[in-house]
């Protein structure tokens, strides 16, 4: 059979396999709305890990990447690290802290324990939202442009295709379904990764020489070259990091966790995976320079695939991406329903029951779903507008959190859910969320944070909260 026969038929297993594994947990996520997001905070240390590596190995981690490796070399290595290097900061410091609680997203945390301003949370609601719906469109944009370089036909239906499936199993089982296929996609994801890198290096005989020796040949030695400056360096560094702190998929993964440690743990491992695989894809990219220098960057990947590996090796790449895409859109989608249920949605409504907040939120994954796939197939600018939110987010949420964490009320207590206890007032918030926003996209991250964080603390002190006459402590939203 041709290739593109094998291709739909691996797909059409593959999802439908998904879609039945979903229904499985349907009863399960209509218990509350707390179940369907969060899982009611019940979830080991197996599920939490492997749901964290599908949804950090997403299509850029194996094309995008292998594509900034072709066109820059090492020099895409800092925002690699920084990018994935995150995960391991985040266990490190805010995983453990985060598991302690049973909030449902990163806004509604610092609402409870720091700010207690609605408008606040609606910004940073926004802001997390929208990167996760650039994220899905990106997963089912990859997913297409590979599949016609597989097939040599229209990508649509296609995307149609993939994007129905996570879209419906998402609906129907919340997070349950997500991890459930996360922990089967995450661990394929691992061996089919191993094969894949130790295919490409072969070609170099595992050499760095080797490596150095081709790129001399062909007049690319500059990409082994880490040719930029500390600005530079730590401007990469800290887009990539400060943009996956903001990320509320993983804080959400932490606030489902069983117990603080499998939440640290799990995202301590996935962020070493994340960072070894995706230098190495970088590397892959480089590989491919060697053996085509005339390529477009971004079908460096696809090409060196389909010119120089076998009909099965092509097959197994195609589905590690597909493993990869379906995984991470997913993760994402219902990580932007639950933000926009429970941050925009909740705060400014008449109390539901938690059926109703379920029935909504299955509504928003139908939507959100649509609509993000919709601007990656016929609208690339609102993609790219909404992709502007990994750097806006980094850079007007991450301050503020920080600073509300550090600057305590009442410094020898420590959080607890229901009581506010920092110092960053409503005002002070407001500023360090919008200015840091803007400023990081205008005049780079790194201004963007100082500019944040100074407004943050002087707007609090010049108007702060009267927080002695707030009712005490205020309860949550839900």
């Amino acid at each position: 059979m041709s290739l593109a026969t094998w291709t739909w038929i691996i797909t059409a297993v593959m999802c439908l396999f998904f879609l039945a594994l979903s229904f499985r947990f349907k009863e399960k996520a209509n218990i509350s709305f707390s179940h369907f997001a969060i899982a009611g905070g019940t979830l080991p240390f197996v599920l939490i890990l492997f749901t964290d590596i599908a949804t950090i190995m997403g299509v850029g981690n194996f094309v995008g990447h292998s594509a900034k490796g072709y066109d820059i070399g090492l020099a895409n290595i800092p925002f690699v690290v920084g990018e994935q290097g995150a995960k391991i900061v985040f266990a490190l410091v805010f995983a453990g802290f985060a598991a302690k609680f049973t909030y449902n997203t990163i806004a509604e945390l610092m609402h409870d324990l720091l700010l207690r301003d609605k408008i606040s949370r609606a910004l940073i609601g926004v802001l997390t939202a929208c990167i996760m719906i650039a994220w899905i469109g990106g997963q089912a944009k990859g997913m297409g442009d590979l599949f016609a370089v597989f097939t040599g036909t229209d990508p649509l239906a296609m995307i149609l295709v993939f994007s129905a499936v996570f879209i419906i199993y998402t609906t129907v089982g919340g997070i349950y379904s997500v991890v459930w296929t996360e922990l089967i996609q995450g661990g394929l994801i691992l061996a089919l990764a191993i094969w894949f890198y130790f295919q490409v290096f072969a070609k170099i005989d595992f050499s760095f020489t080797t490596l150095k020796t081709k790129l001399n040949a062909v007049g690319a030695a500059n990409l082994l070259e880490l040719n930029l400056s500390f600005g530079e360096i730590a401007t990469l560094f800290i887009t990539g990091c400060f943009g996956i702190l903001a990320a509320q998929v993983y804080w959400q993964r932490c606030f489902a966790a069983r117990e603080p440690k499998s939440a640290s743990r799990a995202m301590f491992y996935s962020g070493i995976v994340a960072i070894v695989f995706t230098s190495l894809t970088t590397l892959a990219g480089i590989v491919a320079k060697v053996q085509n220098p005339d390529l477009v960057a971004n079908q460096a990947m696809p090409w060196l695939i389909m010119e120089q590996m076998t009909q099965a090796a092509a097959l197994i790449f195609f589905t590690l991406v597909f493993l990869a895409a379906i995984s991470s859109a997913a993760s994402q989608l219902h990580s932007a329903a639950v933000v926009i249920i429970n941050d925009l949605v909740i705060p400014n409504t008449a109390k539901k029951t938690d059926a109703q907040y379920v029935k909504y939120t299955r509504w928003c994954v139908l939507l959100v779903g649509v609509f993000a796939i919709a601007a990656a197939m016929w609208a690339e600018s609102i993609i790219g507008l909404f992709s502007m939110a990994y750097t806006m987010a980094g850079g007007g949420v991450i301050p503020v959190l920080i600073v509300g964490l550090v600057w305590k009320r009442r410094k020898q207590e420590a959080f607890q859910m229901g009581t506010q206890n920092s110092g960053v007032s409503p005002w002070g918030a407001r500023a360090g969320l919008v200015s840091g926003a803007i400023c990081s996209v205008a005049l780079g991250i790194l201004w963007g944070v100082l500019i944040s964080t100074v407004l943050t603390i002087l707007l609090s002190l010049l108007l702060p909260a009267n927080r002695d006459h707030e009712a005490s402590p205020s309860p949550r939203m839900l």
